[in-house]
């Protein structure tokens, strides 16, 4: 007798089938997520600077929106990286 997980991961399976990644394609896939982890951890060392400035003046509000531009900068890269990512597993890149 299959447990209710084991019926619903194949009615899933049916429904849209897993694709199978070659071997480049996961090399490029660990690529982007290097390169954008990079970029990310780039950012946050610049905007990290900016945000030690504004506490040192003790500028509250540049603190603030220095602190929202890195959490839009995180969700852009982070959105690049899938819109990239989809490209190479559809192999469209």
């Amino acid at each position: 007798m299959k447990s209710s997980y084991e019926l619903a991961m194949e009615r899933l399976s049916k429904q849209a089938p897993s694709a199978k990644l070659t071997a480049e394609q996961k090399a490029k896939l660990a690529d982007l997520d290097s390169l954008y982890k990079s970029k990310i951890a780039d950012r946050e060392i610049l905007v990290k600077g900016q945000l030690q400035k504004a506490a040192d003046k003790g500028d509250a509000e540049a603190y603030e929106q220095l602190e929202k531009q890195l959490v839009s900068d995180r969700k852009s890269l982070a959105a690049e990286l899938e819109e990239k990512k989809d490209r190479v597993r559809t192999g469209k890149s």
